[in-house]
């Protein structure tokens, strides 16, 4: 009897000695884990895309790039100045009213057109928010996020609905007498699509930055003497405007690399780049839309770069002790200042209004009228009908609902692991913390066309590994591409819960004999549990509206997703594109859905 309970202890003590050498390595592991994860499905499909630019039928060059650089085409009048021109008369041909932009300049210049509507229509947001007090400031302020991750292909069609030439618009515009707009397939549509998109991000980092002023140097300010105007400028403004600028640096980047905005809007008289480095994809011209997509690549990492160098020069620090006080929407003395702002407020709540909501309402309306206005099911009887009879080669509704929740679950499953390990490595304390989590957030500034066009070259065609040609399926590659895209979002809700936990909590756990993976597993994760919920719920809402890797991966009949359905419907009929945006719409609801009733009150985005 003694031989067998010794035996047994000694069992025991060695699963107990192998589980703590396990929780002992662990993090280790899965932070290698999730580096080998990110190189194979991010870096190696980039660097594939980097590649190939520069190596044609096996030799090194870089003639596409100057074929690139001195195509008036790509480059405009700035291809005179790559091909040897005179600088001078390049720039009197820039300044000339009947300049060339080329498409890469066009780019740039509905980019920077969308940047200025975003904050334009951002800023006046972000001091509703954090400059007064009225119910339901809180719930607003939470739902500035929403837009950032709604489908771009369903807003897209939300726009068609609202401004088209039987939309919306043109119908209230028509029932009190006025003639119609013609905004459709116009620069005018793609900078209110980007700022619908954009301006939320705007006034969100903006209103943080404004809640953080200490009110206690706005006090002293007006004791010495300065005026509420001078007191704006010389201490709130400072401190405002670093964000500001942060907000317009990232919505520079993502209205540089416009897709589906674009080509649904726009189309391709109103292209973009990476709307034609889809189209030489397409065209299989790969050397060309590599280097295209290197020079979209280098231009966006160009302004990230020169916006972290101003950040790094001009930092204010806010010790926030006492925020500005809030003022009552509805002032309890009006006075003539008070009016006015009032009045501005009111006059920008209906432009926000029709920029916001008149999309998705029109879209929803647009879904159950027919031609003649009159209520109808039809829309959604289509799509009942073509999932019946529809053929093989035809897109059908229910292949891409499920191939939408499927990828979206497979992608989460992927993002959640790694977005949260990523998140405690970039919160530790340690020299080259700020490259590690540099490095970690590329995918924010690698555009989906280029990761789709790297993972089609990488892994769908075949990599040769010691005479093995290993390929992955279409499929697999768009759980890649979501998951790639979906982390991030994880990393920024996890991430700020962590770095503001207790150090004290975990002191006492590890010395108490708790290895780092258990202190985390049983101590840290529980307390930003919240954090990784919502972060969960944006990788399946990232997953569900993606549409720009996933187009170009989804080559096979059954790969298609409700996003890539609604692309393919909005090119034929209207109609039934609404009612697949509406389900989509209804789809991605559901995920925010977990972050109320699973979630919770979280920090980060």
């Amino acid at each position: 009897m003694s031989d067998g309970s010794g035996g047994l202890e000694s069992g025991r003590k060695r699963a107990t000695r192998l589980r703590d050498r396990v929780e002992r390595h662990a993090l280790a592991g899965l932070t290698v884990a999730t580096v080998a994860v990110l190189a194979v499905v991010f870096y190696y499909p980039v660097g594939t895309v980097l590649v190939e630019s520069v190596v044609v039928d096996g030799a090194v060059t870089l003639g596409v790039f100057a074929d690139l650089l001195r195509d008036p085409f790509y480059f405009g009048e700035l291809a005179r100045l790559f091909a040897g021109e005179d600088p001078v008369a390049v720039v009197r041909a820039l300044v000339a009213p009947d300049r060339r932009l080329g498409i890469v300049g066009f780019t740039a210049y509905q980019a920077a057109l969308s940047t200025l509507a975003s904050v334009a229509l951002g800023l006046p947001a972000a001091y509703l928010l954090a400059r007064f007090e009225f119910p339901g400031r809180r719930t607003l302020r939470s739902l500035t996020i929403v837009p950032f991750v709604l489908p771009s292909i369903m807003v897209a069609v939300g726009f068609v609905a609202t401004f088209g030439r039987n939309g919306t618009l043109n119908a209230l515009l028509a029932a009190v007498g006025l003639g119609p707009v013609e905004l459709m397939f116009s620069l005018e549509a793609i900078v209110i699509a980007h700022a619908f998109y954009n301006a939320p991000l705007v006034a969100r980092v903006t209103t943080a930055a404004w809640e953080s002023v200490d009110a206690g140097a706005v006090e002293t300010a007006r004791s010495l003497g300065a005026g509420p105007l001078r007191s704006f400028l010389d201490v709130v403004a400072p401190q405002v405007y670093p964000a500001v600028l942060m907000g317009a640096a990232l919505t520079f980047v993502f209205t540089f690399g416009t897709f589906p905005i674009v080509l649904a809007l726009g189309g391709f008289e109103l292209a973009t780049v990476e709307v034609f480095v889809f189209r030489l994809a397409r065209d299989l011209n790969y050397a060309e839309a590599a280097a295209l997509a290197v020079v979209e690549l280098v231009i966006s990492l160009a302004v990230l770069g020169a916006y972290l160098r101003y950040e790094a020069r001009h930092t204010v620090t806010s010790r926030g002790v006492r925020p500005l006080p809030r003022r009552p929407l509805v002032p309890s003395a009006p006075t003539a200042g008070a009016l006015l702002s009032r009045l501005g407020l009111g006059v920008y709540g209906v432009v926000a209004a029709l920029v916001f909501l008149a999309p998705i309402a029109s879209m929803v309306l647009a879904s159950v009228t027919g031609g003649d206005g009159a209520l109808t099911l039809d829309h959604y009887r289509f799509l009942v009908e073509r999932q019946r009879t529809g053929a093989a080669f035809q897109v059908r509704p229910w292949p891409a609902v499920r191939n939408s929740l499927v990828f979206a679950a497979a992608s989460a499953l992927v993002a959640l692991p790694m977005g949260v390990v990523v998140a405690v490595v970039t919160t530790r304390r340690y020299r080259g913390r700020k490259l590690v989590d540099a490095v970690a957030m590329a995918p924010f500034a690698v555009s989906g066309i280029l990761v789709g066009l790297g993972l089609l070259r990488g892994l769908v065609f075949g990599v040769e590994v010691a005479g093995w040609r290993i390929a992955v399926a279409g499929s697999a590659a768009i759980v890649a591409a979501h998951a790639v895209a979906g982390y991030p979002f994880v990393v920024r809700t996890v991430a700020p819960g962590l770095d503001s936990l207790d150090r004290s909590l975990i002191e006492s756990a590890r010395a108490l004999g708790a290895s780092r993976a258990r202190v985390l597993r049983d101590v840290e994760l529980p307390l930003v549990w919240p954090g990784v919920v919502a972060g969960a719920a944006f990788a399946v809402a990232i997953s569900m509206g993606e549409f720009t890797a996933t187009v170009v991966l989804a080559t096979g009949a059954d790969a298609y997703t409700m996003p890539v359905a609604i692309e393919r419907f909005i090119g034929r009929r209207l109609g039934p594109a609404t009612a697949m945006g509406c389900v989509l719409l209804v789809v991605t609801g559901l995920s925010f859905v977990v972050i109320e009733r699973l979630g919770g009150e979280y920090d980060g985005i």
